[in-house]
C-alpha cells in the first residue's frame, strides 16, 4: 500500500504574524526562514506557533507584523543537540501560505466559522501513554506519536488527550496505528536545572479532539473487495 505522507500529517492555521522572519537554515541552496504566528482559540487564549517556510513561498507574501495569514503544511520535529543534550524541536513546516484580506463587513459569526487551527495526524504510538489525573480530577494522557515522512524519516509529535480520550489511551499498546484530529497548542513552563536556575520555555503539542485506532485488517479487506469488483 502506498503511503500518502500529505494525509498522514496535514494542518491548517489562520493567525497573525507576531514575530518577523529570521534566517533558519539552508539546504542545497534553498534558504528557510522562521517566524511566529499568533492563533486565537475560542476561549480567547492565544497559541504562538513557530512557522518554518522556504524562501520560494515568500515571493509575493508580506510577513510584516500583524499580517493575517492562512498556513497549510505539516507539524514536524527534529533533534537539536545543545550542550551535549538532545532536545526535540517542533515547528510547522509551511507548504502554502495565503495572505488574508479582512472584509470589514464580515460578521463576527462568520469569523467564528473559519477554521483557524486544525491538524490531522496518522502515526504509531511509540511510547506507553501516560495517564494521570489533576488535583481537580481532570483526566489527562500524554501520547507520543511517530508520523512517517518521505525518505524514511519520521516526526515525533507529542499529543495530549483529555477526558474520555485520555481514558481510551490507557489501553493502547505501543506500535498501534492511530488517527488523531486536534489542534496545535503552545504551553509555557519552567525548566529547573541542577544548579538551581530556572529557564522559561515553551512546549508545543497537539491537543486531541478525537482519536481512532486504524484497523489494518479491515482496510486490507476493503482493498481486496474493491479489487474483486
Amino acid at each position: 500500500m502506498v503511503t500518502n505522507f500529505l494525509e498522514n500529517n496535514h494542518l491548517v492555521l489562520v493567525g497573525n504574524v507576531s514575530k518577523e522572519k529570521t534566517f533558519s537554515h539552508e539546504i542545497y541552496g534553498e534558504k528557510f526562514y522562521i517566524f511566529d504566528l499568533e492563533v486565537p482559540r475560542l476561549s480567547k487564549a492565544i497559541d504562538v506557533i513557530p512557522i518554518t517556510v522556504s524562501e520560494r513561498l515568500l515571493t509575493n507574501i508580506d510577513l510584516s507584523l500583524g499580517k493575517k495569514l492562512a498556513v497549510e503544511g505539516q507539524f514536524r520535529s527534529y533533534n537539536s543537540y545543545e550542550n551535549e543534550k538532545n532536545r526535540l524541536i517542533l515547528t510547522v513546516f509551511a507548504k502554502d501560505i495565503t495572505e488574508i484580506v479582512e472584509d470589514e463587513t464580515e460578521s463576527s459569526e462568520e469569523e467564528k466559522q473559519i477554521v483557524s487551527n486544525e491538524v490531522t495526524l496518522v502515526g504509531y504510538v511509540c511510547k506507553k501513554p501516560i495517564y494521570r489525573q489533576t488535583p481537580f480530577d481532570r483526566e489527562i494522557a500524554d501520547v507520543l506519536l511517530a508520523v512517517n515522512r518521505a525518505y524514511n524519516k519520521s516526526d515525533y509529535i507529542p499529543c495530549i488527550a483529555w477526558g474520555r480520550n485520555a481514558r481510551f489511551c490507557q489501553n493502547i499498546e505501543v506500535g498501534t496505528e492511530v488517527k488523531i484530529l486536534g489542534r496545535v497548542q503552545s504551553r509555557k513552563y519552567e525548566k529547573k536545572h541542577e544548579d538551581g536556575s530556572v529557564e522559561n520555555r515553551v512546549a508545543y503539542e497537539v491537543s486531541v479532539s478525537s482519536m481512532e485506532i486504524i484497523d489494518k485488517k479491515e482496510d486490507e479487506e476493503q482493498v481486496e473487495n474493491q479489487d474483486a469488483i
